[in-house]
């Protein structure tokens, strides 16, 4: 069951972010994402090691999924749902009635794992990741969720 990670986690967040993501958030990100009570950071592993994470930002009545991480050697086994599953549970419970997310328009991954959980594209991000690729836009409402 993914448990809330905290600033004890801040070696493991890092570890894994450079090792699925390629190091998209630094140490000192991590900090500030891990400190945050508006930020919540959900995560799947055994000790002190993380094989999966999800994390946002909690503004106004939104849930802003800020990053889904999971271990390559762990991929395609469900850990990305249980952790984005858990994160939208969380932010319902502080009072958000919806969530959203950029994905890269390649990631057909993660574009089958958003669809599958109910997420709908409503616009684009021209250019928006380092390498140059545009981003989709996606929202789901969090109101008619068990």
């Amino acid at each position: 069951m993914p448990r809330p990670l905290t600033t004890n986690d801040l070696q493991a967040c890092a570890a894994l972010d450079r090792l699925a993501l390629g190091g998209l958030w630094n140490e000192t990100q991590w900090q500030r994402e891990l400190a945050e009570p508006d930020r919540p950071c959900l995560g799947l592993g055994a000790g002190p090691t993380l094989v999966a994470i999800a994390a946002g930002w909690v503004i106004f009545d939104e849930l802003h999924i800020s990053l889904v991480a999971v271990d390559p050697s762990e991929q395609r086994r469900g850990l990305g749902r249980r952790v984005l599953e858990a994160l939208l549970l969380k932010g319902q419970a502080m009072g958000c009635s919806r969530a959203t997310l950029e994905v890269a328009v390649g990631n057909g991954a993660a574009l089958a794992l958003y669809g599958t959980l109910g997420f709908c594209t409503q616009g684009r991000r021209r250019c928006y990741y380092r390498s140059g690729e545009d981003a989709l836009i996606q929202w789901l409402s969090l109101e008619a969720r068990d």
